[in-house]
């Protein structure tokens, strides 16, 4: 485990302009009308689009992800996935404005499992626009070994008080797209013989961050405005063969949901908005 002094912060400077903002309203079949416009409040989530990676087509793994200098992992543990975030909205971003992210690693542990020897990588991210912070956001990635055959995790499922409200066909433009927007070359999302003899999935892998952003969207429409609070976790991996329902399940302070397969949990989030006395 490192110390958190180990790893100095980074400073990174993005923005949400319009053209982004058109396109990734048209990816979520948002209507011309529906496009933010500068000055409007960027949706949440969508601050992702602005710090796209900026390594070069050279420097980027076999598996499509950057090669990582900044840490030292275990030799063998090439794969890598986004594994759970954590973020609390304060402020909200504007459409065209400059958009600051100061970023840090605060932890580097080493856990094993049934799948194998892990590690997971914890960063801290502070967002900031011009009327200050806006979001404070923890992401963890995790690091496992190439499996030799597709071994699924264990089956978790859905609570029953849940309901289901959509049913979607995730297709590959879909994919493509969102890692257009987010600039990331991660072959799982878009490389079918990749998927199945590399890293063994049966088909392209929905996106971790795709799945939580269609979870943010439906927990916004059933309240009607954004959370104040959002964390999420993958549970199983959702393809894009299968259709993807969205559940919810309502609690005392938010909802709970998930991107569900198969009647089984993939993706699970909770949502909260804070009680203003």
């Amino acid at each position: 485990m490192t110390k958190e002094t180990a790893y100095p912060s980074t400073i990174s400077y993005g923005c949400v302009d319009q053209k982004t903002a058109v396109l990734a309203n048209a990816t979520f079949d948002g209507s011309a009308e529906t496009a933010p416009k500068p000055g409007d409040p960027v949706p949440p989530l969508w601050h992702w689009f602005a710090f796209p990676p900026d390594a070069r087509t050279e420097d980027l793994n076999t598996d499509g992800h950057p090669v990582y200098c900044d840490f030292a992992l275990p030799a063998g543990l090439k794969r890598r996935m986004w594994a759970s975030g954590q973020l609390n909205f304060l402020n909200p971003l504007k459409i065209g404005e400059t958009i600051t992210k100061s970023s840090k690693i605060m932890d580097i542990s080493e856990k094993s499992s049934r799948a194998g020897d892990m590690v997971f990588v914890t960063y801290h991210h502070a967002i900031s626009g011009e009327a200050g912070l806006a979001i404070e956001e923890t992401q963890n990635i995790v690091y496992l070994a190439m499996p030799k055959s597709y071994t699924p995790p264990k089956i978790k499922t859905l609570p029953e008080n849940s309901k289901k409200i959509a049913n979607l066909k995730i297709s590959p433009a879909l994919l493509f797209r969102y890692s257009a927007l987010t600039f990331n070359a991660h072959r799982i999302h878009y490389d079918l013989d990749y998927v199945k003899h590399s890293e063994k999935y049966p088909h392209l892998v929905i996106h971790g961050p795709l799945q939580a952003t269609l979870l943010m969207n439906a927990a916004v429409k059933v309240k009607g405005m954004p959370p104040s609070r959002f964390d999420f976790r993958g549970v199983h991996p959702a393809f894009a063969h299968e259709p993807l329902d969205i559940v919810l399940s309502e609690t005392p302070t938010g909802c709970d949901l998930f991107t569900a397969s198969n009647h089984h949990q993939c993706l699970q989030a909770q949502a909260s908005w804070e009680t203003k006395a």
